[in-house]
This record gives structure tokens, C-alpha cells and sequence, in this order.
């Protein structure tokens, strides 16, 4: 596949917007996420994505898609793919997350706009927006004023 220009800041606004849940998804022990996959049981993880997600984002934002693979063997660190979408109103992002002994990296593989603009950038500029406007903010209680 033709790696497109603008692919390189897609991915960036989506590493940082998916930062936090990438953490909590670290907190699962990685022979789970082995065991999910190899069995099948995408259920499982898609239940794990979906309570990473929920604090950070709308409910369904972030989800898991078609599924995942393991690399796993006896000279190397087990590395986990998961394909994952982020669904801001107005925008569907299909990537992969790659989390390994040594962090996590995320490659966008297609971004789909309800209604695109002819110019990348505005398209850019207007997926930040929309993952922005999809994150749950934290308020202060009124009597922390």
C-alpha cells in the first residue's frame, strides 16, 4: 500500500488522543491477551478495550475491530496487535496496536470522513477536532471552586 502524505499526522493525533487507554490496556497480563486471541474469545478483549476506553471517551468511541494476532516465540518478547477503530462523530479511524515488552506503537491503516473535504489537511485538522470533541473531560465538583 502507497503510504499517503498526511498518514504520518493522522497517526500522531491518534497516538496521543489514545495515549491513556493504550495504558490501561498495559495493565492486562499479556498471556490473556495471548489466550484471547489464540482461542478466539475476541469478546474478552473487546470487553477489555471497551472499560480502557470508557474513561477517556463517549461510550463505542474506541472499540475493538476485526480482531488481533500474537507474535510470540522463544527468542523474542511477545508483541500483541490489536486492530482498533476510533469513531468520533463524523470520522471512522481503522488502526493497529501494537503493544510489546517496550511500549506500544499505532499504524493507521485507513481513515474513512463522513463528509471529506478535497484538502488532507482540513481533513486533518477536522479528525482532531472530532476525537477531541468525543473525550470525556474531567470537571471540578462546585465546592472545589
Amino acid at each position: 500500500m502507497i503510504r499517503q502524505s498526511h498518514a504520518s499526522a493522522r497517526e500522531v493525533i491518534v497516538a496521543h488522543a489514545i495515549g491513556e487507554v493504550v495504558t490501561e490496556l498495559r495493565l492486562v497480563d499479556v498471556a490473556d491477551y495471548i489466550a484471547f486471541i489464540r482461542l478466539e474469545h475476541f469478546a474478552c478483549i473487546s470487553d477489555i478495550v471497551d472499560s480502557a476506553a470508557e474513561l477517556y471517551f463517549q461510550p463505542r468511541t474506541v472499540r475493538l475491530g476485526n480482531g488481533g494476532q500474537v507474535h510470540a516465540s522463544w527468542s523474542e518478547p511477545p508483541r500483541i496487535e490489536l486492530d482498533l477503530e476510533l469513531r468520533p462523530s463524523g470520522a471512522t479511524v481503522y488502526f493497529t496496536l501494537s503493544l510489546g515488552a517496550n511500549g506500544a506503537g499505532i499504524e493507521v491503516n485507513y481513515v474513512a470522513f463522513e463528509q471529506p473535504d478535497a484538502d488532507p489537511e482540513r481533513n486533518t485538522a477536522f479528525l482532531a477536532a472530532a476525537i477531541d470533541g468525543a473525550r470525556i473531560r474531567r470537571t471540578e465538583p462546585a465546592s472545589a471552586r
